[in-house]
């Protein structure tokens, strides 16, 4: 299964990228992104952007709505909430550089090998090892939780497939409780892997 934010790898201009920029990148494109698009005609022009950085990527439209499919029923939620409160362009527009951001997140990961992401980021907080802060063990932290983003996704899969399976329609309902389950099991079980390995 293809799964969110799994490196591919590659030789485009956003390969051989140092990881560092790419963050540093991503987060400027983010900010300028919720502060900068208020209408639908922005929206198209960051839309297009956005297009343009996954195909200099060379991640096909495939591979980007794979992405972004497990946000979906967020979407949908967030999308109605806001068409009740506001209105129908601005729900587009929220959603739309939600939707956005996440795509910038992955094509980010997409492009970057967690090692290098995890190296870059112990890095940066190298100074607060000063302070007496475990930066390795917030480097940890980070590996088990780029680690979980894959298995969450796929838990959402079998969860969907089982309601397909017994004929249920979709609702947030019927796929929160499962996966919200799932979720605590698999916390539960990277806490016992800590423990065993003497990490409190």
């Amino acid at each position: 299964m293809n799964v969110l934010g799994v490196y591919r790898p590659g030789n485009t201009v956003l390969h051989r990228l140092p990881a560092g920029v790419k963050f540093v990148a991503m987060g400027v494109v983010i900010l300028v992104l919720s502060l900068a698009v208020r209408s639908l005609t922005a929206l198209g022009i960051a839309t297009a952007g956005v297009a343009a950085v996954y195909a200099l990527a060379g991640i096909g439209p495939r591979e980007a709505w794979r992405q972004l499919r497990p946000l979906v029923w967020l979407l949908v939620f967030i999308f109605a909430f806001q068409v009740v409160f506001t209105d129908w362009r601005r729900a587009v527009v929220i959603c739309g550089v939600l939707a956005l951001s996440v795509a910038l997140a992955a094509v980010v990961s997409l492009t970057t090998r967690t090692t290098d992401m995890l190296d870059t980021i112990v890095r940066a907080l190298g100074p607060l090892a000063r302070f007496g802060i475990r930066v390795d063990l917030i480097a940890l932290a980070l590996a088990l939780t780029i680690r979980a983003i894959p298995l969450m996704v796929e838990v959402v899969r079998e969860v969907d497939e089982a309601r397909k399976a017994r004929g249920l329609r979709p609702g947030p309902r019927i796929l929160v409780a499962p996966v919200v389950l799932a979720a605590l099991r698999t916390a539960d079980g990277f806490a016992d892997t800590l423990t065993a390995r003497g990490l409190d």
